[in-house]
C-alpha cells in the first residue's frame, strides 16, 4: 500500500466533512481535568500508537488487544488470527484540548487505511482489522455518522471496512511492545511502514502535534 497516496487522497476532503462532526460538549464546557478514553484499531498496533502519542491533548496510549477474551490477550496468540482480537491501542485523552472527532479524523486520515479489510499494508489476517471500539453511546453515534460521511462523500477510492462495536475489554500487549516507534527508530518495519504515518500526521495536522515532539526527519 502506498501510504503516501492513501493520505493524499483522504486529506483535505475528510478535513472538510469533520468539520461538521463537532463533538457534542465545546471544548469550554468540558472540565479541564476530566479524561476519557478511546480504542482504535487499525493495523500493527506500533505505527498507530506512535500516530496519537504525538497529539496534543493525549497523555497515555497503550498498544493492546480489544475483541476477544482475556485468556487469549497475548501477542503470540493473537498472531494466529484465531482468537477474535485486534491490535489496537487505548487512547487517554483530554476532551478540553481534542475532541473524539479530531482524534477519529486523524484515525481516518492518517494513522491507517480504512478500505483494507482484514489486512494492512504487509500484514494479514483479522487482527490486523480496521475496528472502533466504542465505550459510550456519543462515541458510537460520532463514529458511525463519521463513516457515513465519508462514504457519501466518497472521500476513498473504496469502501469503507471499519467496523464499529461496543468495548468488551481491552487487553494490554506485552511491555516490549509499548512505545515501540519512538525506542526502535531504524527497525525496518518502522521505517518502511509507520514512519509515512507520522510525517503525514506532521504535514496535515501540525497544529495537533505536541511541541515538546521531534519531528521526523524527511
Amino acid at each position: 500500500m502506498n501510504w503516501r497516496l492513501v493520505f493524499a487522497r483522504a486529506g483535505a476532503a475528510l478535513l472538510a466533512l469533520t468539520v461538521s462532526l463537532a463533538a457534542p460538549a465545546s471544548a469550554a464546557t468540558v472540565p479541564a481535568k476530566h479524561l476519557e478514553t478511546a480504542v482504535l484499531a487499525g493495523g500493527c498496533f506500533w505505527g498507530v500508537s506512535a500516530v496519537f502519542e504525538r497529539l496534543r491533548g493525549v497523555s497515555n496510549v497503550v498498544s493492546g488487544f480489544a475483541g476477544g477474551d482475556a485468556s487469549t490477550a497475548h501477542y503470540e496468540t493473537v498472531s494466529t488470527g484465531t482468537t477474535g482480537h485486534a491490535e489496537s491501542v487505548q487512547i487517554t485523552y483530554d476532551p478540553g484540548q481534542i475532541s473524539y472527532t479530531k482524534l477519529l479524523e486523524v484515525y481516518f486520515a492518517v494513522a491507517h487505511d480504512p478500505t483494507e479489510l482484514d489486512r494492512q499494508g504487509p500484514d494479514e489476517g483479522t487482527q490486523y482489522r480496521s475496528e472502533i471500539f466504542y465505550t459510550s453511546p456519543d462515541q458510537e453515534r460520532t463514529a458511525k455518522a463519521m463513516i457515513a460521511k465519508l462514504t457519501a462523500a466518497h472521500v476513498f477510492p473504496a469502501p469503507i471496512v471499519t467496523k464499529v462495536e461496543a468495548l468488551r475489554g481491552f487487553y494490554a500487549a506485552e511491555a516490549y511492545h509499548q512505545h515501540f516507534y519512538d525506542r526502535n527508530p531504524n527497525y525496518p518495519y518502522i521505517v518502511y511502514n509507520d514512519k509515512p504515518k507520522v510525517e503525514a500526521l506532521e504535514q496535515k495536522f501540525p497544529q495537533l502535534v505536541k511541541a515538546d515532539v521531534v519531528k521526523t526527519d524527511n
